[in-house]
């Protein structure tokens, strides 16, 4: 099973991106655990998760966190605006299996 975990400021528009995303996967019979949490909250996840996404608002912290996630050899990617503003999670997630590999 992979492990996707969307980052975030505040989490209202994240937890709903994350629906799309869950309903999505349920829809392709797809074996993954999607969550959102606070950025603040990333080494507690590190190991525990395959890939971490950015919300748009917080793309500016993404070389930081990219840093700590190399630790473990870990990917962090911003999430596409207008995906993520239109609330696309088939497409967010079809981003993030390409991340994955």
């Amino acid at each position: 099973m992979k492990k996707i975990l969307l980052l975030c400021a505040a989490g209202m528009s994240t937890s709903m991106v994350v629906k799309k995303m869950r309903e999505s996967a349920a829809q392709q019979g797809l074996d993954i655990h999607i969550e959102a949490h606070g950025v603040e909250t990333i080494q507690d996840y590190l190991a525990e998760y395959d890939l971490f996404l950015l919300g748009p608002q917080i793309r500016f912290k993404k070389d930081e966190l990219q840093k700590l996630a190399d630790e473990v050899n870990k990917k962090v990617e911003v999430i596409d605006m207008m995906d993520y503003g239109m609330m696309k999670g088939d497409k967010i997630l079809k981003d993030a299996l390409v991340l994955l590999g």
